[in-house]
């Protein structure tokens, strides 16, 4: 599949609802592939309408990694991303078949591809007087003054993103410098495999809204028989061990179903937010694919993006 010494990965990344897993196993139809999932939500189980997890029949087309691994109660970084990602590829390739790296989680894109971050390690004391403050402001605040000391890591963040808006902070209270400007110090990493990424983008923006509109609205259907993601999430709620602090709870859907069953929105407010979310979020995902020049762009509306995607193939193997 490549003319180079190394084996071949293909990356298949895309804003949310853009067709990455139909694309990827239409590919896996033509070429013998595995499958390893490139997004933070998928990793838990027992979240699975709110992530638009594969089917049980997609699930069983085409192995499949990085899917329904963890707990809601655990974390995972981009650094255990990184060395899983690295040991499946190797598996995958002296198996003859072709890695496909499919997902919309961009820091996990370039964590995999630039390496991990030499960056000063976590300091309790302020991540305590950071939290503290946001108690008392809120994070879209914290957020704004983060915009204002790092505009780029800023622009890919949502208001509402904890964890890493408070470790952005850290690093400039710690560093005196911006995140941005520490990562694009660092050393670009050589892969033990040439990474062929293909960029799932929408040539209307307005047809992807909708597609993620129509979407949200098929999450919250009660026609599932288990009561959609409202019923998804109630059955997370009733283990009583989690809460809307977590990385999991904190997944777009789910943090606005949790709002909702805690009374503070309405039906109404949860369709709403949660398809605004969800286009923040395709948002900050073009905003990332933006920064990635060895991209090569296909038309997520297009009439057959897979065969697309294999005529370059085809191309690059002659």
């Amino acid at each position: 599949m490549t003319n180079t010494t190394k084996p071949l990965a293909v990356a298949i990344m895309g804003p949310t609802a853009s067709g990455k897993t139909a694309a990827a196993l239409a590919i896996a139809r033509q070429i013998p592939s595995e499958i390893i999932s490139v997004d933070s939500a998928l990793v838990y189980r027992g979240m699975d309408i709110g992530t638009a997890k594969p089917t049980a029949a997609e699930l069983a087309s085409a192995p499949h990694h990085l899917i329904d691994i963890l707990d809601p109660l655990d974390a995972y970084s981009v650094a255990q991303f990184r060395a899983d990602t690295l040991a499946l590829v190797a598996d995958i390739t002296a198996r003859g078949k072709l890695p496909l790296l499919v997902g919309g989680t961009m820091l996990y894109f370039k964590g995999l591809a630039d390496g991990l971050d030499e960056l000063p390690g976590a300091d309790p004391v302020l991540r305590a007087e950071l939290e503290a403050e946001a108690a008392v402001v809120g994070w879209p605040a914290m957020h704004a003054r983060l915009q204002a000391l790092d505009p780029a890591t800023g622009a890919r963040l949502a208001p509402n993103d904890a964890q890493r808006i408070q470790r952005a902070l850290e690093i400039i209270a710690l560093c005196g410098k911006p995140m941005s400007e520490l990562l694009a110090l660092r050393e670009k990493t050589v892969l033990p495999f040439t990474l062929l990424s293909f960029a799932l983008e929408p040539s209307e923006r307005a047809v992807l809204h909708a597609r993620i509109a129509a979407r949200f609205d098929a999450m919250l259907a009660e026609d599932d028989g288990n009561g959609g993601l409202i019923g998804e999430v109630e059955t997370l709620r009733r283990r009583g061990d989690l809460h809307p602090g977590l990385p999991s709870m904190r997944c777009v859907g789910y943090r606005q179903a949790w709002d909702y069953l805690d009374g503070r929105i309405d039906f109404a407010a949860l369709r709403e937010t949660g398809i605004i979310a969800t286009r923040q979020l395709a948002k900050r995902q073009m905003t990332w694919l933006r920064s990635m020049p060895e991209r090569v762009v296909v038309d997520c509306l297009g009439a057959d993006p897979a065969g697309a995607m294999l005529a370059h193939m085809a191309v690059l193997n002659k």
